[in-house]
């Protein structure tokens, strides 16, 4: 059957139609001011958490084959710091200051403590019994912190780290992601990324959620309103409408046309948010999420951007792979 100079017409403006639309989705505005800048410092490392003690200028860096690296100009320069741990690497995988006090844990088993602002480290002995490698720890006040193994188990101790209370009954399972909100609650994604489990101060033991979608859960963290926010693969995220692990708002794309996964999401304010994923790639929301818009001045950056940290609303960190660092320096201007 032939075409008629109609149908051809038709068939056009359809496919240009389809054309625009997929372009205005696969192409996010772009974030008026990077504020964003590339820190220089002298590891290739694996860089994985970052904290600073109660001056705002004094912060601790950690990553694997044991970095070290401590900044006193509030991380404009950084300088690598020796510590005195043997013959063997250790994944130094977190660090939390209290104040002058503070924590960091490693893998294999591996806890340090400080009372003098990381002027001298000493290592705290850990159970052989203890179940998994400590994962993370946060400092909650004098002589206290809370630490959970990457299998799920939470400790806690109130007397500088010679005993520790379990606050679960059994362990969660090997973790893909794991995360702490201020009031104390846990949010953990298993391994392979099928479901997830809620803990809050009080309970015996995690509660396991499902997914709610065929997509694997990549990670996933508390909101300043203490909701959920999750983070899929395919670039998806999803927000909670209220606490209920399981009252979950629509799926976002933010950027359809991506073929790299986000992998971490932070809030400045409770309406500015960011998320980093693979191969240097930043987003922004200026309206709680509702709506993306991308740094593209750090798209150049050759190194997967997985964590990102803000200590508060004027001090931010983006950490990624062989010695990246991102430091925030100023309110971006949306578009």
């Amino acid at each position: 059957m032939q075409w008629t100079v109609r149908a051809w017409k038709q068939l056009v403006i359809l496919l240009a139609v389809a054309l625009l639309t997929t372009s205005c989705k696969a192409f996010l505005p772009t974030v008026a001011n990077n504020p964003w800048e590339i820190i220089s410092l002298p590891v290739e490392e694996n860089l994985l958490d970052v904290s600073f003690t109660g001056d705002s200028k004094h912060g601790w860096l950690v990553g694997t084959n044991s970095s070290l690296l401590e900044t006193d100009d509030a991380g404009k320069t950084w300088e690598l710091r020796k510590l005195d741990l043997g013959e063997q690497n250790y994944r130094l995988s977190s660090v939390s200051f209290s104040g002058q006090e503070g924590w960091i844990t490693g893998q294999p088993s591996l806890l340090l403590h400080t009372t003098d602002g990381g002027k001298a480290w000493s290592q705290i002995p850990l159970s052989e019994k203890l179940p998994g490698a400590p994962s993370t720890v946060v400092a909650i006040g004098a002589n206290a912190a809370e630490m959970t193994t990457d299998l799920g188990a939470i400790y806690r101790t109130a007397d500088g780290g010679r005993n520790w209370k379990a606050m679960v009954t059994e362990a969660f399972g090997v973790l893909r992601s794991l995360d702490r909100a201020a009031d104390g609650k846990y949010v953990a994604v298993s391994s392979r990324g099928n479901f997830f489990s809620v803990w809050e101060p009080g309970d015996q033991a995690w509660h396991p959620y499902n997914r709610n979608s065929s997509r694997r859960v990549q990670s996933m963290g508390f909101t300043k309103d203490g909701r959920l926010w999750m983070l899929a693969r395919g670039g998806q995220v999803q927000f909670t409408a209220s606490t209920d692990p399981e009252d979950w708002q629509e799926v976002q794309n933010p950027e359809y046309s991506t073929s790299w996964g986000l992998l971490d999401l932070a809030y400045r304010t409770p309406d500015e948010l960011w998320v980093v994923g693979g191969s240097g790639n930043l987003l922004g929301s200026f309206d709680g999420g509702k709506t993306w818009q991308k740094d593209k001045e750090v798209e150049n950056v050759p190194a997967n951007l997985y964590r990102i940290v803000f200590l508060s609303p004027e001090q931010g960190f983006v950490i990624g792979q062989r010695g990246t660092l991102l430091r925030y320096q100023g309110t971006p201007q949306a578009a």
